[in-house]
């Protein structure tokens, strides 16, 4: 049962969030060969102050090899 977690700075349209977890349920389910009846999708927004806690728990605090797509900035240039 794979779930998709998006977690994002403010800003984007409910149609535009509803579109990324149509794409993203599209890709994952192809590319894992997962039926979409068990894929599950969320999508939480935070502002940049937030954005802070959630970099550092779900992307700097995580094991190396759990971060497939690794930052190419700092959270901080976001204040």
């Amino acid at each position: 049962m794979p779930n998709i977690s998006v977690k994002m700075l403010k800003g984007r349209t409910q149609a535009q969030k509803e579109q990324l977890a149509k794409d993203l349920v599209e890709v994952l389910s192809r590319d894992l060969g997962a039926d979409k009846h068990w894929i599950t999708c969320t999508i939480e927004d935070y502002d940049a102050q937030e954005w802070q806690d959630v970099f550092q728990t779900e992307i700097a605090d995580k094991p190396p090899a759990a971060v497939f797509k690794k930052p190419e900035y700092d959270p901080k240039d976001l204040l």
